[in-house]
This record gives C-alpha cells, structure tokens and sequence, in this order.
C-alpha cells in the first residue's frame, strides 16, 4: 500500500481542495434559501461562479484518481485514509477562513491521525 500513497495523498488533497474551494465561491454567493424562486438567479451565480467551477473540477479529478487507487488498493485499507481530508480540511478552513479550532476538534484531528498511522502499518 505505500507504493500508493502519493496517489490515495493526491485524492484526498483534490477531495478536500474540492470542499475549500466550493467554501469561497458560497461564501462570495452568501447564504440563500432553497425556494422556486432563486433557483434561476442562484443557479447562474453558483453555475457562473469560478471558485465552484474549480470545486466541482476538482472532485472530478479526484474521482478519476480515486479510481486508480481501488483498481489497485483493498477498499478496506484506502477508504479510511479519506479521513486525511478531515484533518486538511478542518486546518484550512481556520488558517483561510478563520473557523474556530477548538480543543475538541483539535483531540478529533489527534485520535484521525493516529487511526490512518494505524492502518496504514497494515
């Protein structure tokens, strides 16, 4: 499995740059209520908007790359390491959008980072 680290890394980095980047272009729209009547107006703006574009890009790409990796890797091994993303995700989203990191989540990020170590000895 180590040998295919650099791709199952690449996933997850493309998975969790996804969710980064779909963050900016909805924080850019703002918030909205689902109703009738946005569906056109809000639908150009999250269609027209280059953050979201580059999100979905992104998830299709690590789509394609998450597909190399079970072609070659048991899914009982690769799955749990899409937890990584949890841990960039939660680091990023304090470091570019100033969410809170509290010791709680801090602990979580701790007992996610010693589980992929674990498996990853496997």
């Amino acid at each position: 499995m180590l040998q295919y680290m650099p791709l199952i890394l690449a996933g997850v980095l493309l998975n969790a740059g996804a969710q980064l980047a779909l963050k900016q272009g909805m924080n850019q729209i703002g918030r909205f209520d689902f109703a009738w009547a946005n569906l056109l107006p809000i639908g150009l703006q999250v269609g027209l908007n280059p953050f979201v574009a580059l999100g979905l890009f992104c998830y299709v790409v690590s789509v394609g790359i998450w597909l190399l990796v079970l072609s070659r890797v048991e899914v009982g091994l690769a799955y749990p390491m899409l937890s990584i993303g949890y841990v960039v995700n939660a680091l990023a989203a304090w470091w570019l959008f100033g969410e809170d990191l509290t010791a709680t989540r801090i602990a979580g990020i701790v007992v996610i980072c010693f589980g992929v170590w674990l498996l990853s000895r496997a």
